[in-house]
């Protein structure tokens, strides 16, 4: 099936119908970040950012966020 053809399909979808296949599609894509996080976590691409950020807890510059 074709991009297109999706996309006419779910034209033809109720307004109900949409939001579930919405909510659906929005979820599927915090999966793949999710797995996509721990991937980088557990190869260690993320090391030098968690220490500049401990490095700025020491040093106190964080602030409240609005």
């Amino acid at each position: 099936m074709s991009v297109e053809q999706i996309k006419s399909a779910i034209e033809q979808l109720s307004f109900e119908e949409r939001t579930e296949l919405a909510a659906w599609l929005h979820g599927w894509q915090d999966d793949e970040w999710d797995e996509q996080i721990k991937r980088d976590v557990a190869a260690g691409k993320l090391d030098h950012i968690l220490r500049e950020v401990d490095e700025d807890i020491r040093a106190g510059r964080l602030r409240e966020m609005p």
